[in-house]
């Protein structure tokens, strides 16, 4: 139809193509664009407008470091003391503190209700009753072992004092073996032993009647009265440090705030020490965990442990008179601080992955559109290559995927969110490119396994937010468990969602704790840290992007766009080079077995033998043959097999329309089916321009055009933009792809009234036949299939659409099927009826007339 090309259509040629349709299709839905942006615009605004909120409260002349009149000494008169007040502790996260106050050094001891007892699991004989309990009364139990017991015993003697000490100052305390049952901090600004209301005990080796007593503690410019309890320390001796081991391991349990507790105070092994060396081995209670760092704090009350056994060594050597005194522990000066929550590292971890998952359903939902509405197969009809589509398809999704995450980051930098503008751009950038062509080639990989667009997409949408919830609320406490096994978080990235999550749970940890600090968030080197999992993320999104890739390109040829075609597994995996037909027409050869012709009517036997005689030639001037083809379905559901194409066998040359007329189910749409590579045949087989239809479709494409008996259209592309898309497709350009435009708007009457330049969707459905029909005959293809194709037309669009199939003829084969006889007389040079199946007979309009009766009611 007007100029015809000059050959197939290069790659490229087919990938401009492509290219200019995907960008005119996303123009269209512009709005759809602007909502998919706007999500996360809205989102940032929101954590944003929170964070506002939250400072403003924050910033309040309460929550800052100021100045308070504060009566010392009782007169009545205040005097004006700025800093740390003891009324006011909460400040001590932001005020400047120069000189750290001074706090007796005490030991992490078990509540008595948690203290060792001889129990079923602890079945020692010197361990006492669970009695205790009842009272109060269980002593604190402290293990020793050694190679020389009486070197140990020794040294515990001298551990333990038998009496109170001097009380009378802060310093004196470290004379006495304090300890507390309260959790310690992560510093020392602040001993919460002295502001937890919980008692402080005073660990003597034995206990007195009246040994409880109350004293005054000085805490920054206020006297509090501390309530000191005595706690029997009981020194137990074991043989070796394996009965330590196990002893220690079975007092390992939960208290009733569901915090880890160990029962024993503390244990020492001296197996290194004697006269002259001094090796001391410390277990000590460091099952205290800060949740919002999950790190281990027990450390804050270890340097007491260490001091009373290099303590009892030295009176050991010199006597009960000598003495090394540790007075206190103190933390070091730091400067004021602003209070500061970054909202966005708190809640960016769940709001931003379901930010990014929701550019999946939107992929996946367009690559399933196209396989609802058969555009894939129908592009792939025309000439459109696998490697041009994947290659545009792709890049197609990740510059949208691209345009809207660099977007996302770039707004979210502007407002300021500490997530993006504390973290290396170059990381994020790393990270959310590989995330994004990860997600890219997993929904080509799913996009196999939906056929309808609502289904997909709502599936998919349930597994966004699933995504996000678990990701919150399971897989991130097993990342904050240092307990649980590092093997079975990787098992879980390998998940690509969870993947996902742990990425931005590491640039969320850095940035929060970068705000915090005031210094900056993560940067490349942090990527070797043991604790930092962005690393192996990274490392599993590479490979994974690869393999799925890979799969989902594989699952595409095996399935071909779910419709069972062809297609060479073997080309795939390219276990063997391409055969050399690839390149060359081959020699047309006779396939499968001939069918029992005595029933046959001499006109389609004499067919057959055409056939057969021109398949013996070495290259045959026919456009069409089909070689006693055959289609059956298997049978389902305890039905039997469906034979839906007889052994048909057909020669047709260029210039000849051949038409086929029959009822409804005889057959005709699965030969057709089969000619365009839809199907495959059962058995035999057909030749296109010398092609076999089992092995070279890809080539057939390039000279054939086809009009479906339902039409395959975008719905928000113009019917200029559909001829402009498959003329660029059969290598039409320039000048002569505008021509061959508007005269195929003009021959189906759709260049009249701009009617060639609204969207398909808005077309009647005889408008969208004729515009099927222009696009099958666009580019001079050398074979045409006309399924029907004036179905649903008024009398005058039908009489012009059978005035451009008929100027259509002209150097091309075309097979056309109705039910119109009037049509087929028109248009058609040979007419075959086809019922059962099969043919019945064959020849021009008058000769079938002829032997079939005037009008073929029968045949209906």
């Amino acid at each position: 139809m007007a100029d015809a090309a000059t050959g197939p259509a290069s790659f490229w040629t087919q990938a401009n193509a492509l290219l200019r349709k995907n960008l005119t299709f996303q123009k269209r839905n512009i709005k759809t664009n602007i909502r998919l942006v706007s999500f996360p615009f809205l989102l940032c605004l929101l954590l944003v407008l929170l964070q506002s909120l939250i400072n403003n409260e924050l910033d309040k002349p309460e929550n800052k470091c100021g100045c308070t009149c504060i009566d010392t000494n009782g007169d009545g008169q205040c005097e004006r003391v700025c800093g740390i007040q003891y009324s006011d502790l909460d400040q001590v996260s932001y005020c400047p503190i120069p000189s750290p106050p001074e706090w007796p050094p005490l030991l992490q001891i078990p509540a008595p209700e948690y203290r060792a007892v001889s129990t079923n699991y602890i079945a020692s004989n010197d361990f006492p009753n669970e009695s205790c309990r009842r009272t109060g009364s269980c002593p604190a139990a402290v293990l020793f072992t050694g190679n020389n017991q009486t070197l140990g015993q020794n040294l515990a003697q001298n551990m333990l004092r038998s009496t109170f000490g001097n009380f009378t100052s802060t310093e004196n305390l470290a004379s006495n073996v304090l300890g507390s049952e309260s959790k310690p901090q992560t510093t020392n600004f602040l001993e919460p032993a002295f502001f937890s209301n919980l008692p402080i005990y005073n660990i003597l080796s034995q206990c007195t009647s009246n040994s409880t007593l109350t004293i005054p503690i000085q805490i920054s410019s206020a006297i509090v009265q501390q309530e000191v309890r005595c706690a029997q320390g009981l020194r137990l001796w074991r043989n070796a440090s394996s009965e330590i081991n196990d002893v220690l391991f079975k007092g390992y349990r939960k208290g009733n705030s569901e915090r880890k507790i160990n029962e024993i105070l503390a244990a020492y092994d001296f197996s290194n020490s004697n006269e002259k060396v001094f090796n001391v081995i410390v277990w000590y209670n460091a099952t205290y965990k800060n949740d919002t760092d999950g790190g281990s704090i027990g450390l804050v009350r270890v340097p007491r442990s260490l001091n009373l056994a290099s303590n009892a060594y030295l009176q050991h050597l010199m006597g009960q008179g000598t003495q090394m005194l540790l007075e206190f522990v103190k933390e070091m000066p730091k400067p004021g601080t602003e209070l500061r929550l970054d909202l966005s590292s708190v809640l960016g971890t769940l709001f931003f992955t379901w930010v990014i998952l929701q550019l999946f359903p939107v992929v996946l939902g367009t690559l399933v559109y196209e396989k609802e509405q058969k555009l894939r197969i129908m592009m792939k009809m025309h000439g459109l290559g696998d490697g041009p589509y994947w290659m545009i398809s792709y890049a197609y999704f990740l510059f949208i995927s691209a345009v809207y995450m660099l977007c996302f980051v770039i707004f979210g930098s502007v407002i300021g969110l500490k997530f993006f503008t504390l973290n290396d751009y170059s990381i994020q950038f790393v990270f959310f490119f590989i995330y994004i062509n990860l997600q890219i080639s997993l929904a080509f990989l799913v996009a196999g396994m939906f056929s309808d667009v609502k289904t997909a997409t709502v599936i998919a949408y349930i597994g966004v937010f699933g995504t996000g919830l678990l990701g919150g609320f399971l897989f991130q406490f097993f990342v904050q468990d240092e307990s649980f096994p590092n093997a079975w978080i990787i098992i879980m990235e390998l998940y690509p969602g969870f993947a996902l999550y742990r990425g931005l749970y590491e640039f969320a940890q850095y940035s929060s704790t970068g705000n915090s600090m005031g210094t900056d968030g993560m940067v490349w080197a942090n990527l070797s840290d043991s604790e930092n999992g962005m690393r192996e993320v990274l490392i599993i999104m590479v490979v994974e992007w690869v393999v799925v890739l890979f799969v989902a390109y594989f699952v595409d040829q095996l399935i071909s766009s779910g419709r069972g075609i062809r297609n060479p597994v073997r080309s795939l995996l390219n276990i063997r080079k391409k055969s050399i037909s690839s390149f060359r027409k081959p020699s047309l050869t006779r396939q499968g077995s001939k069918v029992s012709v005595g029933m046959e009517k001499a006109d389609v036997q004499q067919e057959r033998e055409k056939v057969e005689q021109l398949l013996l030639e070495s290259d045959s001037s026919h456009a069409i043959i089909a070689d006693d083809i055959k289609k059956i379905y298997p049978g389902r559901d305890g039905n039997p097999p469906k034979v839906a194409v007889r052994g048909l066998s057909l020669a047709l040359p260029p210039g000849e329309c051949f038409g086929m007329l029959g009822p409804n189910g005889a057959g005709k749409t699965s030969f057709i089916s089969m000619m365009i590579g839809l199907t495959k045949p059962t058995s035999g087989t057909a030749y296109v321009q010398n092609w076999d239809i089992r092995n070279n479709m890809d080539l057939i494409y390039t000279s054939m055009g086809v009009c479906p008996q339902h039409d395959l259209l975008w719905e928000t592309l113009t019917g200029r933009e559909h001829l402009l898309f498959y003329g660029r497709l059969k290598n039409l350009k320039g000048a002569a792809l505008e021509q061959a435009v508007e005269e195929s708007l003009r021959g189906v009457n759709l260049f009249h009234g701009g009617v060639g330049d609204k969207q398909a969707g808005k077309y009647s459905g005889g408008m969208k036949r004729r515009l099927s029909v222009a696009i099958s005959l666009i580019g001079d293809p050398k074979v045409v299939y006309l399924d029907e194709p004036s179905t649903g037309l008024d009398p005058a669009s039908r009489s012009s659409l059978w005035n451009v199939v008929k100027r259509a003829k002209q150097g091309r084969a075309i097979i056309l099927t109705t039910h119109s006889m009037e049509e087929a007389e028109v248009l058609c040079d040979r007419l075959g009826i086809f019922v059962d199946g099969s043919l019945q007979c064959i020849g021009n309009p008058k000769e079938v007339n002829g032997r079939s009766g005037t009008n073929l009611v029968h045949f209906f």
